[in-house]
């Protein structure tokens, strides 16, 4: 009787070991899968910033004349998509530019604001 009072010791000892073992391995899991999450997000943030940026510099920098209503819509869509309240609103002070110094200043504002998501996120 005691050698089998032993035994279920040693099992019970034994089984609660693996079972504490596979807990902290799940947590482990768990942490690495919320910081692969938080990556994969970055990385399509930043996938969105770029691909708005390249719309820009494409739409408005090289195209060397006045945007046209599709452009501008699909720019606007684009930065709507990106759901960024400051791009946002630096998109929209930059499209109610009135002079040429506001345009130019309003543009180096949204592009350091681009660039400084892309490095952040």
């Amino acid at each position: 009787m005691q050698n089998t009072n032993k035994t279920t010791t040693i099992i019970i000892v034994i089984l609660v070991i693996i079972s504490i073992f596979f807990g902290v391995m799940y947590v482990f899991s768990l942490v690495k899968l919320k910081n692969d999450e938080n990556i994969i997000t970055s990385q399509q943030a930043n996938t969105k910033v770029l691909a708005f940026a390249e719309l820009f510099l494409n739409k408005v920098l090289k195209g060397g004349k006045t945007v046209s209503f599709d452009d501008r819509l699909q720019l606007e869509n684009s930065v709507r998509a990106l759901n960024d309240k400051d791009i946002f609103d630096s998109w929209t002070k930059f499209t109610n530019a009135k002079d040429q110094n506001e345009v130019q200043q309003d543009f180096y504002n949204l592009f350091g604001l681009l660039l400084g998501k892309i490095a952040t996120q």
